[in-house]
């Protein structure tokens, strides 16, 4: 059920509460570009103090939190989509958007295979379906490679960002909080619309 106050915003301070934008959402093409970025943000830094105050040991394994990549080949992502789905597609020619919400996040992805096509409707679906754990997130698009007959042997997904693409980013408000913002001006660029409100004495 959608609420005004949960909602993709910008990852600075200014522009506060302005979603990423429709385009995103309705273009794959600027979808490409945006995760392609590496784009001035809150959440795109490699303070290891400050990271280390925000994240686990096991979070801090890598540092590709902002942009990140992962590569399959033809047998790895059919076995991985074989075993996530319980349903053999033959070989797998293409991850199709069909779906992308406005922080570009997909919503559903059509995996096209050479026996069978799936239509995946949830973005936490998405991201289990295409990783023997999770995907970092679904906001992501995928390069086709050494193509023999119409078949890709490797498939390599590009993405940008960790979670879900709605909320509260952690490393984004700790930078923040870092360059001098209150709590109650992070909170309100995370969650614009919301009231904050004493409800105690």
């Amino acid at each position: 059920q959608p609420h005004s106050y949960l909602h993709a915003v910008r990852e600075t301070m200014e522009g506060e509460g302005t979603a990423v934008g429709d385009s995103i959402a309705t273009s794959e093409e600027e979808a490409r570009r945006w995760i392609m970025s590496d784009v001035p943000a809150a959440c795109n830094t490699h303070d290891d103090n400050l990271l280390a105050t925000v994240l686990n040991d096991y979070d801090r394994e890598t540092q590709d939190f902002f942009r990140w990549t992962v590569s399959y080949s033809q047998q790895e992502l059919h076995r991985l989509i074989t075993d996530r789905l319980g349903r053999d597609l033959g070989d797998i020619l293409r991850l199709e958007p069909v779906e992308r919400g406005r922080s570009g996040h997909l919503v559903r992805l059509r995996i096209v295979g050479t026996e069978a096509s799936f239509t995946i409707g949830k973005e936490l679906e998405i991201r289990h379906a295409l990783s023997p754990s999770h995907l970092k997130s679904s906001a992501f698009v995928v390069d086709y490679e050494d193509v023999r007959e119409g078949v890709p042997q490797r498939f390599v997904i590009h993405g940008a960002g960790w979670g879900h693409g709605v909320g509260m980013c952690q490393i984004g408000a700790a930078v923040l909080a870092t360059e001098g913002h209150g709590y109650d001006d992070i909170l309100r660029h995370y969650y614009g619309g919301a009231e904050i409100k004493k409800l105690y004495d």
